[in-house]
């Protein structure tokens, strides 16, 4: 695979690139069917210990459809710093990642999956995994894996400024 052409802006770190993937909102994954193009963007928890992420969705549809053909995915997770006014730059961070997604069945590793979820989007996991991670919604999710075989980073964290 070849490498970014700005290599000032490249990640190298792989704790860099994991917690990138920890911080971003969600992930956006492109999948393909029949050289047809699809885009979906997720929310999503990233473990760190397995190098997966996890993401749940509907029992069917379109992404499903494409993902049980063709399970291989690339991803996407962004840190938006934001545009700098008066310098015509943006900073943010990325890390992108290919994977195959396959659907969790096992109750134990839905649980698993949708714990790691909640910590890493609600600022008060416990309660939600209390009240709502009971055996009969656990048995109801569709929850995705995305086993990670590569990643790599990109970043702009810094204002750069062309003569």
């Amino acid at each position: 695979m070849a490498g970014i052409r700005r290599k000032d802006k490249e990640i190298v770190d792989v704790n860099e690139m994991k917690s990138i993937l920890k911080d971003a909102d969600y992930v956006t994954l492109a999948m393909c069917l029949h050289d047809e193009p699809y885009l979906v963007s997720l929310s999503h928890g990233y473990d760190e210990e397995k190098n997966c992420v996890y993401f749940h969705c509907a029992a069917e549809g379109k992404k499903n459809d494409i993902l049980y053909e063709n399970s291989r995915v690339w991803g996407q997770a962004l840190v938006d710093r934001g545009y700098v006014q008066g310098a015509c730059d943006h900073l943010y961070a990325t890390t992108q990642f290919r994977g195959r997604v396959t659907f969790i069945e096992d109750s134990l590793e839905k649980e698993h999956a949708l714990k790691v979820m909640i910590k890493s989007l609600d600022d008060a996991p416990e309660e939600i995994i209390r009240k709502q991670l009971l055996p009969q919604s656990i048995r109801r999710v569709r929850i995705g894996r995305i086993q990670i075989d590569y990643m790599s980073g990109k970043k702009a964290d810094r204002v750069i400024i062309s003569q």
